[in-house]
């Protein structure tokens, strides 16, 4: 019999404690602990991006981490980007550039274009393009992806 282990960490700036099983993954402890669903799995094998989140302001796939592994980090998810209906400005210029058809990729899109910004705040396109390679659209929205993008980056920057 497996035994869950309780886990203390900071979600979206708060503290929380909340127990896990061994092999329940960041995305499926944020979805039923926590209601949290932004950070969706598609793949299961970390390579659409769908699933990401920020774990000590690092972009992991949540479809590939356990969760365990949290204990004592910080970790941020889409729903903790805006400030109450304030959208964060990456969010912002998403939505003004209509970056999206489904929605069921957005946030993990979001979440890379945020730590990418920190990084290159005035990316290229051939940077977000590289930068966004892990993050796939099947509605195909690229073109919109990189305007947000570029958006977000004159309002950031």
């Amino acid at each position: 019999m497996t035994t869950p282990r309780k886990i203390r960490f900071e979600l979206n700036g708060r503290p929380v404690t909340t127990s896990v099983m061994p092999h329940e993954s960041i995305v499926d402890m944020l979805t039923q602990h926590f209601d949290l669903t932004g950070a969706r799995e598609s793949c299961g094998q970390g390579l659409c991006g769908c699933c990401t989140v920020h774990v000590d302001e690092k972009p992991v796939s949540g479809c590939l981490s356990l969760a365990w592994f949290l204990d004592g980090a910080k970790v941020l998810t889409i729903e903790g980007l805006a400030d109450g209906d304030k959208l964060d400005p990456v969010q912002q210029a998403f939505v003004e550039a209509g970056a999206f058809q489904c929605g069921f990729c957005t946030p993990g899109f979001i979440m890379m274009t945020k730590k990418l910004l920190e990084q290159h705040p005035d990316p290229t396109d051939h940077e977000i393009r590289h930068y966004l390679t892990g993050n796939l659209c099947r509605c195909s929205a690229y073109p919109e992806i990189v305007e947000a993008v570029k958006l977000a980056a004159s309002r950031v920057g």
